[in-house]
């Protein structure tokens, strides 16, 4: 048994050294350089003021245009080329034109570059040379799921200082995703790397879903065996634990000892981060709870809440549905907004009582909601900053919803929460104590990933001269 056990953790070792070594470099990258995405406040500062002209087209005749049978959101917002609705189904988007109802799709590259102009001098940034640089579904910062529903995206480099391009869906014309030369370059060495991310594997998911998922599998079970056999081939003299290794073995095998902990939740984290569900629940609402959610607003409705101008300080208008009446809701600040009920009457978000409402509607023995503190063992943010997010316990299911727009940012059940803590806290490092103190927290995580480094290095030495050995021979 333990011949074998030494032998699978050798060749696993020396097929997974490399990899080990490459993780832990990564993750110290990674902590300090996010992979690029399009913030919030980026996206906001883009938006131009939504001119709103008496020849508008109606809400409803706006879907009824889409084609989208299932629409349950509709924004306005005012591009270079016109204002646009966005109407959003389930897994269709489609833009119609705010003045005629026609398609508002973007098929022209110069269309597309005069929108990105214009949305980086919103934001302060030098577009004065800027060029599509190219129109395809996928390059290796584009290749997140979220994009599916803009593709092809038109990709306009801004010729600043910064290296900086922007990505203009084909489908709405909206400013999707931006990176710089610099978070390129270090997600090149992290992000990249890490998640074993090139464009031709990522672009098709479910085939990087099993490359990455059997990898650290195998991984794990590598790191298992290596502990194992560090755990039984201690030896003590007095009170003094040695090793009976010498040289890169007997380095690899205290630092392993030191390391153990560390590596194997590291590594058991990050297999969990490829669950998928396949272990723990995926958070998602089920189709039950899908319909109260998104039920499909009577568009018609729209019409009454339309007969108030919208506010001239506007970037984005959305309307939608909640708990059975069409809403109004205006983005007039990043983190202001005027919500208009189906009675006229406007507030900044959703009441705890139009929040409770809504719960009872999805679950039964839902407790009154309850504010969700900044630094809840289980967070979430409203995509208005500084808006209320409210938590409401089912028993043992529980719902977060958005004050600001009345969406569910989280369903946690027994399974959700324990995936919370067991792979996100375990891999990340995001206890609440630790986020409380972020250079402590920089500090552990650098520290925890340059010892697994150091460990994994023994490793490839080992391996390198085991492999020279076997040649040789």
């Amino acid at each position: 048994m333990m011949g074998a056990i030494v032998l699978s953790h050798r060749w696993l070792g020396i097929a997974f050294c490399l990899l080990f070594a490459m993780w832990f470099a990564t993750g110290i990258v990674m902590h300090f350089v996010p992979f690029p995405s399009l913030t919030e406040a980026e996206r906001f500062a883009g938006l131009a003021p939504v001119e709103r002209g008496p020849l508008t087209t109606p809400v409803a005749d706006a879907v009824a245009a889409s084609g989208i049978i299932d629409a349950t959101r509709v924004r306005l917002i005012e591009r270079s080329d016109g204002p646009v609705y966005v109407v959003s189904g389930p897994s269709r988007l489609r833009a119609v034109r705010a003045t005629d109802g026609q398609d508002a799709s973007v098929s022209s590259a110069e269309v597309a570059l005069v929108i990105a102009q214009a949305h980086a001098r919103r934001r302060g940034l030098d577009a004065t040379h800027a060029g599509i640089v190219a129109h395809a579904d996928y390059d290796q910062w584009s290749v997140p799921n979220g994009f599916d529903r803009h593709r092809p995206l038109f990709r306009v480099a801004l010729g600043d200082a910064a290296g900086t391009e922007v990505y203009v869906s084909s489908v709405t014309g909206e400013i999707v995703l931006d990176t710089t030369r610099s978070e390129r370059g270090w997600n090149l060495v992290g992000s990249v790397l890490h998640w074993i991310y090139p464009t031709v594997l990522r672009s098709n998911w479910a085939m990087w879903d099993r490359v990455v998922w059997t990898l650290s599998l195998l991984a794990l079970i590598a790191a298992i065996l290596g502990a194992v056999l560090g755990v039984t081939r201690v030896r003590m003299q007095g009170r003094r634990i040695s090793s009976p290794f010498r040289g890169w073995h007997a380095l690899h095998h205290v630092i392993g000892l030191i390391a153990t902990i560390f590596v194997l939740s590291w590594i058991v984290s990050g297999w969990l981060s490829m669950d998928h569900g396949r272990l723990f629940s995926r958070g998602q609402l089920t189709a039950a709870e899908a319909a109260v959610t998104n039920a499909l607003p009577d568009w018609k409705a729209a019409a009454a809440l339309d007969r108030r101008p919208i506010s001239s300080s506007a970037r984005e208008v959305e309307w939608f549905a909640f708990n059975g009446a069409v809403y109004r809701r205006e983005r007039i600040g990043l983190d202001r907004q005027i919500l208009i009920r189906p009675d006229d009457s406007e507030a900044a978000v959703f009441s705890a009582q139009e929040v409770e409402s809504l719960v009872r509607r999805l679950a039964a023995g839902c407790n009154a909601p309850s504010f969700l503190a900044g630094n809840d063992d289980y967070p979430a943010q409203s995509i208005v900053p500084g808006a209320p997010v409210y938590r409401s316990r089912c028993g043992d299911l529980w719902f977060d919803i958005d004050s600001a727009d009345g969406s569910v940012l989280q369903r946690l059940d027994a399974s959700r929460r324990a995936y919370r803590w067991l792979y996100g806290a375990l891999h990340t490092l995001d206890f609440p104590v630790l986020l409380a103190h972020p250079r402590w927290r920089d500090g552990v995580i650098v520290g925890l990933c340059a010892l697994g480094l150091m460990f994994s290095i023994t490793g490839v030495v080992i391996g390198w001269r085991r492999l020279r050995l076997s040649f040789a021979g």
